[in-house]
């Protein structure tokens, strides 16, 4: 167990995370639901291109997460229903949480660029919306599953993409603290990993090279937009045949190799869907990273 994980739990928490319970399976997964958000606001005119605010009780300003969910990249799979369950539990410790849909790769639109501008528009949204809601854009932590793993540690080298490409900003809502919960981020070095998983082609994530792109990487791959300044928690299920912790271990080298700093918590007994399940075991780990990125008490 790395140091950063016994400084956020307790003897008597880390116990209660260690007990027994079977792992949760996508059916389990697909099942989750939670509380109706506060509102629900469009950055688009597509069907997918909005987001949920769970906003908590009493005055704020609040700290804010930028949820993402996974799915692989896909409709299949559901995605922004499942994340309210995580989204009215973090509401209800008092932090607003941003919910955001958007079109994934068999949806018009999605893929590349479409996919990652949805990205962009969601955050802009939230900074216009941030004074309004009493948002605290200054304690901000993008939490993504699976694919929306990749997408929030995308989030976090927006910066540093080519003024090139389709996908630059001059000057991107700053998020420097990513918490990805089985993230599949690494384009080019877990291009195997994400195919056996999720069924999906690099073309279909980044598109196809060409004279005026030929490297496709150069602005989707989170693992080549380091160092940006950014802390990655990356937290997997022991059992987790999605996104292994092995996947968590190599981009974390990475990115300090690179100069960022990243740890990893792997939890005991925990599968691809625990992770981001408020009635897991697992919760009890998830919970205080998230805590500790946003500067509160854990």
């Amino acid at each position: 167990m790395t140091p950063f994980l016994r400084a956020l739990l307790p003897a008597a928490l880390l116990s209660a995370s260690l007990a027994a319970a079977a792992p949760m399976k996508l059916a389990d997964y697909l099942a989750l639901s939670g509380p109706a958000p506060t509102a629900k606001l469009a950055y688009g005119s597509a069907p997918s291109q909005y987001a949920e605010l769970f906003r908590p009780a009493g005055a704020g300003p609040f700290p804010v997460v930028v949820l993402v969910h996974g799915g692989c990249w896909t409709i299949k799979f559901g995605g922004i229903g499942q994340m309210r369950n995580l989204a009215g539990a973090l509401a209800a410790q008092g932090i607003a949480v941003w919910n955001v849909e958007y079109r994934r790769v068999d949806e018009d639109g999605g893929g590349y660029p479409g996919t990652y501008q949805d990205m962009h528009a969601a955050l802009d949204l939230l900074e216009r919306s941030a004074t309004a809601n009493q948002l605290d854009l200054s304690r901000i932590v993008a939490v993504g599953h699976s694919a929306g793993g990749q997408l929030v540690q995308w989030i976090a080298g927006r910066a540093k993409i080519p003024a090139s490409s389709p996908l630059h900003r001059a000057h991107p809502l700053p998020v420097r603290e990513i918490v990805s919960l089985g993230g599949l981020a690494d384009l080019r070095n877990e291009r195997a990993l994400i195919q056996s998983s999720c069924g999906r082609d690099t073309a279909d994530l980044a598109g196809l090279p060409g004279p005026a792109r030929p490297n496709v990487f150069a602005d989707t791959n989170a693992a080549e937009l380091v160092p940006n300044g950014s802390h990655t928690v990356l937290i997997t299920g022991e059992l987790d045949t999605v996104s292994p912790p092995r996947a968590a271990r190599d981009y974390a080298a990475r990115a300090r190799a690179a100069g960022d700093t990243a740890d990893v918590i792997v939890l005991p007994g925990a599968s691809h869907y625990d992770e981001v399940a408020a009635s897991s075991p697992s919760f009890k780990l998830v919970l205080p990273a998230i805590r500790k990125a946003l500067g509160m008490p854990h």
